[in-house]
C-alpha cells in the first residue's frame, strides 16, 4: 500500500512552518483530498515521506472582497465560493461554476487551490478564473524567509497535471481585479450527468458590454486541449464588434481554431468540437439578451 511510504504527518497552523517543511523536500500536500485520494489509489501519484495537511493554516483560507482586488485563499472550499453572497454580486460566473462542481459533499471538501494545482484540463473552476484575469500567488521558504511570486493563471498550466509551480512552492491564493460594472460573463459545462461528473467540455466567456459591443473579451475553454486555454481566435472574432448575428457566427467559426479536442472514453473529438460551437453561440445569445 502506497501510504506505507509516509513516515511523518504535519498539520501546521502557520504558513512559515508549512513552507519550511516543503523546503526539506518529499512532502505530499493534503487539503480536501478529493483529487489526492483517487490519484494515489490508482497509482497516478505516490505519497512522499511527509504528509502535510495545509487545511488548518491560519490566513490560507477565506474570501476578501473589500478592495479593488478580490482575493480567495487557497484552502477556501468550492462550497464557500458557492455560498459567498459578495462573490455572487461581484463575480457571479465563479459562483455559477461552483454550482456545477461535483456534489455538495465534494464541494465542501475540495479547495480552490487543489483544483488549480491538480491542473486537470477539465478543472471546473479554471475557465471562470481565466476570464476574470486571475493570477495565483506562490510562496516558498528561501534565505530564512517566505518569498512570494505571482503568476498569471493563463501561464500557470503547462500540461495535464503539470504547472509552473516548483515542488517547494505552496499556492497560497488566487487573486483578480474587481470586474468593471459593465462586465458580463457566462459559464457552460457538459457531462453525462449534471453533477458528480468530469466535464466533457467547459467554457466561460467574459467581456465588458456597452452600446451593444463587446470589449476586453476573454474566452476560456476546458477539456478541449492538454491544458485549459484562452480561446484567442474567438476573442479576436468578437472584440469590439457589435453583438449581431454575424458576429456570433464568426465566433462560432473561430472556435475550431482554438479547440483541439481528442477522442477518449468520455467523448469523441467531434462531439467536443460540436459542444464548443454550441456553447459559444449560446453564451453570446445570452449576452445579447442582457
Amino acid at each position: 500500500m502506497d501510504m506505507q511510504r509516509i513516515t511523518s504527518y504535519l498539520a501546521p497552523r502557520r504558513i512559515d512552518e508549512a513552507l519550511q517543511a516543503m523546503a526539506e523536500g518529499d512532502a505530499t500536500l493534503f487539503c480536501g483530498g478529493t483529487d489526492l485520494a483517487p490519484q494515489t489509489e490508482s497509482g497516478v501519484r505516490r505519497y512522499g515521506a511527509t504528509l502535510l495537511n495545509v487545511r488548518r493554516i491560519e490566513g490560507l483560507g477565506g474570501i476578501d472582497t473589500d478592495g479593488g482586488e478580490i482575493r480567495i485563499g487557497a484552502t477556501t472550499s468550492v462550497g464557500e465560493i458557492r455560498r459567498n453572497a459578495a462573490l455572487g454580486r461581484i463575480a457571479p460566473v465563479l459562483v455559477e461554476a461552483a454550482e456545477h462542481f461535483a456534489s455538495e459533499q465534494i464541494r465542501n471538501a475540495a479547495s480552490v487551490g487543489g483544483n488549480l494545482c491538480n491542473a486537470s484540463p477539465a478543472g471546473d473552476m479554471i475557465p471562470p478564473l481565466l476570464v476574470l484575469g486571475a493570477s495565483v500567488e506562490l510562496a516558498c521558504w528561501r534565505d530564512g524567509a517566505a518569498q512570494t511570486r505571482r503568476v498569471p493563471l493563463e501561464s500557470f498550466f503547462v500540461g495535464p497535471g503539470k504547472t509552473v509551480k516548483r515542488p517547494e512552492e505552496l499556492l497560497t491564493a488566487v487573486v483578480f481585479e474587481r470586474p468593471a460594472a459593465d462586465f458580463r460573463a457566462r459559464f457552460r459545462k457538459s457531462g453525462p450527468r449534471p453533477a458528480l461528473e468530469i466535464s466533457n467540455v467547459s467554457m466561460a466567456l467574459g467581456a465588458r458590454l456597452a452600446d451593444d459591443r463587446l470589449a476586453d473579451v476573454r474566452v476560456a475553454m476546458g477539456s478541449v486541449a492538454p491544458t485549459p486555454l484562452r480561446a484567442r481566435h474567438v476573442e479576436a472574432a468578437i472584440e469590439g464588434k457589435p453583438l449581431h448575428a454575424s458576429t456570433v457566427a464568426a465566433a462560432v467559426a473561430a472556435s475550431a481554431h482554438d479547440a483541439r479536442p481528442i477522442d477518449d472514453v468520455r467523448a469523441s473529438a467531434w462531439y467536443r468540437g460540436h459542444l464548443v460551437r454550441v456553447f459559444v453561440e449560446e453564451v453570446l445569445h445570452d449576452l445579447r439578451r442582457d
